[in-house]
């Protein structure tokens, strides 16, 4: 039988590891809490103790970076940790860059009007102080990958298939950020600073960080399955292969900044291309043998049912967004229904793995059986989420508008934007099940 797990050490990387941990569950904490504040922004009374406008926006912005930027490239940290065994003082120097970044830019929404500008994968403020958090975040994840990719390019220990894994999503972090320095070097001089310019900064190094995602997705896939009792019919050296496929069409990317100009159609289209092409490369042969396998295993099994139910409902998501993806026509909701079914697949099985890592990380095992619950209830809310919204894209509703301005002028569109919003509410409390099991479980035996 194949060992598709990794093994956690028992010294102070560990220890590195919980501290990245800390820090993805604490973006996802004040994520949320920001959550509550956006909506008492747009109502009557308490709208009007907020003494800047447009604080929707402000800390709308700084929720989706903490709960996707930071939370994903976070528990990319705590997975990196596990197999480096080098340069202690890089991984505590890399945390403690990342945990200053993260708490400036949670600040960044209370220090006045922050000009807020909803551009893709890295939305932002135009105030000093939140780009100083997010250049000092940026610095440290930096540190990170560099450092793990020494450690494990110079460790003569044997590699395990998960390692490997891990490694690739390594080498595609390496490229997305020489691809966000590329881009900053070949934005034209002229380009007045806004939303288009950092569409511009951040659309290539954005899109080749969604394979990272989705390589460590990969990863976690088999972990999950390994944990839960799930009969697998890889070998190791099959397995090996598929994730190089995920990793693959990265390594076009400099081809990409070489034939078409940074602000050029063909450049945006390029990188939108890869990651509708390539961005199943390995999660669709993977996830089918996952499939396969879990249909194969005992259903009588009740240990680790939280992580089976987690690896279910994120390879059913993931599959439900890249097809929605092959839909899209137009800027309308679509679009979001792709890239929500995506990194909510992500989500899932990284709260799955956290569940876990529990107990080997020295807290209490989870046993709750609002852990059973969660990932499911947390899966349908976002899969009605994802289908509403795609419902309603394919009557037109645009995307990126709100209220009136959505046009809703059909019971079609209606019912879409309903199931939409109906699914959102499911997932929320998902979410907070998530949060207050893995919380209760932090206090220490």
């Amino acid at each position: 039988m194949n060992d598709f797990t990794l093994k956690i050490p028992q010294d102070s990387f560990r220890n590195l590891a919980v501290g990245w941990l800390f820090l993805a569950v604490g973006s996802l904490i004040i994520g949320g809490l920001l959550t509550i504040l956006i909506v008492l922004s747009r109502t009557p009374i308490f709208q009007d103790i907020i003494p800047w406008l447009d604080f929707f926006h402000t800390a709308l912005v700084v929720h989706v970076d903490l709960t996707v930027l930071v939370w994903f490239l976070a528990f990319a940290g705590m997975l990196w940790s596990l197999m480096t065994s080098r340069c202690l003082f890089c991984g505590r120097l890399a945390l403690t860059l990342a945990v200053i970044g993260t708490i400036i830019i949670s600040l960044a929404p209370f220090l006045g009007d922050g000009n807020p500008l909803m551009n893709n994968y890295i939305p932002v403020l135009q105030m000093p102080i939140f780009f100083i958090g997010l250049g000092i975040f940026g610095l440290g994840f930096s540190i990170l990958v560099v450092y793990s990719l020494i450690s494990y390019i110079s460790s003569k220990n044997p590699k395990s298939v998960l390692e490997f894994g891990l490694f690739t999503g390594l080498i595609t972090s390496l490229i997305a950020l020489i691809a966000f320095v590329w881009s900053y070097l070949g934005i034209p001089e002229n380009t007045e600073i806004g939303q288009y310019y950092y569409e511009l900064l951040f659309w290539g190094g954005g899109h080749i960080l969604q394979f990272t995602h989705t390589q460590l997705m990969l990863v976690v896939w088999l972990w999950l399955a390994a944990v839960s009792g799930v009969i697998l019919s890889l070998t190791p050296r099959a397995t090996i292969i598929i994730l190089f496929l995920g990793m693959l069409p990265t390594l076009f990317t400099p081809l990409i900044y070489t034939l078409y100009n940074v602000n050029s159609p063909d450049n945006l289209s390029a990188f939108t291309d890869m990651m509708k092409y390539g961005g199943g490369l390995a999660a669709l042969p993977l996830g089918l043998i996952i499939t396969l396998g879990i249909f194969k295993a005992d259903k009588a099994v009740s240990l680790h049912k939280p992580e089976r139910s987690a690896l279910i409902f994120s390879i059913l998501l993931f599959a439900v967004g890249g097809i929605i993806g092959f839909l899209i026509h137009g800027s309308n909701v679509t679009i979001p229904a792709h890239y929500h079914g995506s990194i909510v697949a992500i989500t899932i099985a990284f709260m799955g793995i956290t569940y876990h890592l529990m107990p080997k990380f020295g807290f209490r095992e989870i046993t709750s059986k609002w852990a059973a619950w969660q990932p499911a209830v947390y899966g349908i809310g976002q899969l009605m989420h994802v289908l509403g919204l795609a419902w309603s894209g394919g009557y037109g509703v645009q995307r990126k508008t709100a209220g009136a301005a959505q046009g809703l002028d059909s019971i079609q569109q209606v019912a879409g934007m309903g199931l939409m919003g109906f699914g959102g509410m499911i997932s929320i409390i998902g979410g907070v099940i998530f949060l207050v099991v893995v919380l209760r479980a932090m206090r220490k035996n």
